[in-house]
């Protein structure tokens, strides 16, 4: 669950099946009780219609989380934090970035770092497609050291500079989902 509209669909789902959620949020949903595993059947078979799945293993629980966070932050919040996404998800799942990211990459294929850019890049088509900042402003609010790093990234990633990319005004972008 990647959006608001996400968190409704599941919120409606959940009390469609008669649970009460205590909590929706990106990624998560708590109810009250624990699941029968013929409930945890159906209702998977349902978020799957939907294309959600439900994740119950510690590990997996732990990927969706850091790309929970990672979304949240670049995606939904004003401002990065000050420091590294390294030092950020060591200190919010109070474990080694190292172990994190060999985790990482073991379950999803690419690192966190690979991830983290993506998902930067992203924002950034978002950006250029509403065409409100510039370059600089981008570069500046998702903490790229110069235009000239985020142009580069930006290069590597889509095949296009940021400027033709603009040109273009095609939707380039892809679902968070897909990613």
């Amino acid at each position: 669950m990647v959006c608001n509209r996400c968190n409704m669909m599941v919120r409606s789902e959940l009390e469609q099946f008669g649970l009460h959620p205590v909590t929706v949020q990106l990624g998560m949903a708590e109810i009250e009780r624990e699941l029968t595993p013929q409930e945890k059947k159906l209702l998977n078979e349902r978020f799957n219609k939907l294309g959600f799945e439900l994740i119950d293993d510690k590990k997996t629980r732990l990927i969706e989380s850091i790309k929970t966070t990672v979304v949240e932050l670049i995606h939904n919040s004003d401002d990065l934090p000050k420091m590294t996404f390294s030092e950020y998800l060591s200190e919010k799942f109070h474990q080694d970035y190292s172990a994190l990211s060999k985790l990482f990459s073991e379950v999803q294929g690419v690192t966190i770092e690979q991830y983290v850019i993506t998902q930067k890049i992203e924002k950034v088509k978002e950006l250029l497609v509403y065409d409100e900042l510039s370059l600089s402003q981008i570069a500046h609010q998702l903490h790229y050291s110069s235009v000239s790093h985020l142009s580069k990234q930006f290069k590597k990633v889509t095949g296009l500079t940021p400027t033709h990319f603009k040109q273009v005004k095609e939707n380039k972008r892809t679902p968070l989902d897909e990613l």
